[in-house]
């Protein structure tokens, strides 16, 4: 279902940006419940921003979900869905081939995982470093489109966190342009939580910058996935193409 729908009326402000630790208050709820009310959440953003609600697309991050919640989201009519765990999301593309969805791989990647990577999923966001990129490159099939990929960003420097060091995303994206079996789209970015809406708008608009940066350069990209079920108001405003939502969307995640 379009975000279109959701604009007029415009949702009440108290639903429309609420904290994280609100996102379980309603575990109950339906399925069509949540997702109208995250829908709700990103038109009212675009609105509030003065963005087009076609500007900003939503990936459900299905990361631990079974397939029945996925196929539930996508009877609604989400289509892009995101994982983290190669093993598990294989299980549910088999168990979910009718439903035509587009896959997003938003994990870490191992270099001994790239294979079922490049053949499987129609996006990878979180391509950090050339060797996994020259991977991925050299596994996509060739009977399939070039695989779009996201480099990830390490915003904030965290040394827990994968990504790649803003000052080497330029080279990063350069060495992207030239494998022909990879499409750069965009970067992504995972920043530290942030409790206040100005330090959220502070890092978001620091992505946004680069991603800019990459633009000025001569890069064709459209894609700047950052934005979370926490803070997707800030990332809206702040560019962001693509929030990432799972818990809204969900509820608290299943382990």
């Amino acid at each position: 279902m379009s975000i279109l729908a959701y604009l007029e009326p415009r949702m009440p402000a108290a639903e429309a940006n609420h904290p994280e630790s609100d996102r379980a208050e309603h575990p109950t709820e339906n399925p069509a419940t949540r997702y109208h009310r995250v829908l709700g959440r990103i038109a009212a953003a675009c609105q509030a921003s003065g963005r087009g609600i076609d500007q900003v697309r939503l990936l459900a991050v299905s990361k631990t979900q079974p397939a029945s919640a996925i196929a539930a989201l996508a009877r609604l009519g989400q289509r892009e869905f995101g994982e983290n765990r190669l093993d598990e999301a294989q299980l549910k593309m088999d168990a979910l081939q009718t439903h035509s969805l587009t896959w997003h791989f938003i994990g870490p990647i191992q270099s001994n995982k790239t294979r079922p990577i490049a053949e499987r999923f129609d996006w990878v966001q979180s391509v950090d470093r050339p060797k996994i990129a020259r991977r991925l490159a050299e596994q996509r099939p060739g009977h399939l489109p070039p695989l779009n990929v996201l480099i990830q960003v390490n915003a904030d420097d965290e040394p827990q966190k994968a990504g790649c060091a803003p000052d080497q995303v330029e080279a990063l994206a350069a060495l992207i342009a030239g494998l022909a079996q990879l499409r750069l789209r965009g970067l992504m970015a995972i920043p530290a939580p942030r409790d206040d809406e100005s330090g959220q708008l502070a890092v978001f608009e620091r992505i946004h910058h680069w991603y800019q940066a990459l633009k000025a350069r001569g890069h064709d990209i459209d894609t700047l996935s950052i934005g979370m079920s926490g803070d997707l108001e800030a990332a809206v405003n702040s560019g962001s193409t693509m929030v990432r939502i799972g818990t809204a969307l969900f509820g608290e995640r299943l382990e």
